[in-house]
């Protein structure tokens, strides 16, 4: 793994105008940054983010079904009461799910350490599995990489695939729902709802605003029609505090991401693997954070966070970073592994698992050891041992 400095082309913006790529750009700073890529083998690849990824993956599955029969642990990870029998119920069924991003810390030297599961709202998908491809495509052409060079991306067809397998278990009508102001939101659902089209399922746009409760307590759309399934961008937890949520359990409304989801995105799932799986190779230790002084070699995150917010670092060597944010509650402690540098920038390796298989990643990479949400998207090939094609 390295990092390795490329002329961008000179006409991406373009391109990214052209394919709906709006939020290249972000409060006038970039999003997305082609002046460098991250170079892979095909053995770091294989080893060291797939197969870490399934493994990692099927064990978060099998902590679902502990958690869902163990109150205790769903007071932990402060899941309201009133939302426990839904959720289980939601898992009993195996209502299905659509995709997930794990974040790790990896140097290329040892093996991966998960940061957190992104479970319910992960972003970061359309450059991951699209844009970044393309930019592959076009540097391959311009002789700008060495020859043969792959990517660890078969995103796209894996979400189209996974769409087709789950068309029959959507509840019609099928909406795709994100904030109205989030251009990266909504270019994020418009990407989705491309992808479920193509799998040959009828759906439409909706802000997360214009969604209305009928007199029953149903979901409705614009025309006060009641929404069958919707892909809601919109954070699980969030709505559970809002009087909006509170229909949810009765209302009939199918979600993806599932119910269940809610307790892979919490970040008291990792005290809970930990605890499960100590010693696992690819796990950091945690544990549910008592509210006292953070000591060295500790990171503390609330258990609903999101863009590295309101993290707090205190490294084995007593430096310490933080990031502000709006997110407060209970916390858990993780111990302390920092991100690798590279030529002063810190990337964060986000691997992405559709329908139950790892199929890519992408890489954002921050000015400190915390990834924000200034944090910038960097593009990844694969150069040596490239054998074989990784993309469908």
């Amino acid at each position: 793994m390295r990092r390795v400095a490329c002329a961008e082309r000179p006409d991406w913006r373009a391109k990214a105008a052209g394919c709906g790529f709006g939020f290249h750009t972000i409060d006038d700073a970039p999003y997305w940054d082609e002046s460098a890529y991250y170079a892979f083998s095909l053995r770091e690849i294989e080893r060291d983010i797939e197969a870490p990824t399934e493994e990692l993956h099927a064990m978060a599955l099998d902590m679902v079904e502990r958690v869902v029969a163990n109150e205790a642990w769903l007071r932990r990870l402060a899941i309201p009461e009133p939302y426990w029998d839904w959720i289980a119920a939601s898992w009993r069924e195996r209502q299905p799910h659509l995709y997930g991003r794990l974040d790790f810390a990896y140097d290329g030297t040892g093996p991966a350490k998960l940061y957190e599961l992104n479970y319910d709202t992960p972003t970061s998908l359309f450059e991951a599995a699209f844009f970044q491809w393309q930019w592959l495509e076009d540097q391959l052409a311009r002789n700008a990489l060495p020859a043969g060079a792959d990517q660890f991306n078969s995103i796209q067809e894996s979400l189209v695939e996974a769409f087709g397998s789950i068309a029959r278990s959507i509840a019609r009508p099928f909406r795709l729902a994100a904030v109205r102001a989030s251009s990266e939101d909504q270019g994020t659902v418009a990407y989705l709802r491309d992808c479920a089209l193509q799998a040959g399922i009828d759906c439409e746009l909706l802000a997360m605003e214009d969604i209305g409760i009928s007199a029953d307590g149903r979901y409705t759309d614009l025309d006060d029609g009641v929404i069958g399934c919707l892909f809601k961008l919109y954070p699980l937890e969030d709505m559970f505090r809002e009087s909006f949520g509170q229909h949810l359990p009765r209302s009939g409304l199918q979600l993806i991401e599932p119910p269940w989801k809610a307790i892979l995105s919490n970040k008291g799932i990792l005290p809970l693997l930990w605890e499960t799986h100590t010693g696992h190779p690819n796990l950091l230790p945690a544990v549910f954070d008592d509210g006292g002084e953070l000591p060295r070699g500790w990171t503390r995150k609330p258990l609903h966070s999101r863009e590295g917010a309101n993290i707090a670092m205190h490294l084995a060597n007593g430096q310490q970073f933080a990031s502000d944010g709006p997110y407060d509650g209970p916390c858990i402690r993780q111990a302390s592994h920092p991100l690798p540098a590279f030529d002063g920038r810190y990337p964060l390796i986000g691997s992405w698992v559709v329908g139950d298989r790892a199929c890519g990643m992408g890489l954002r990479e921050d000015a400190t050891p915390i990834t924000k949400d200034s944090a910038c998207f960097v593009p990844h090939a694969i150069v040596e041992e490239a054998r074989g094609v990784l993309m469908a």
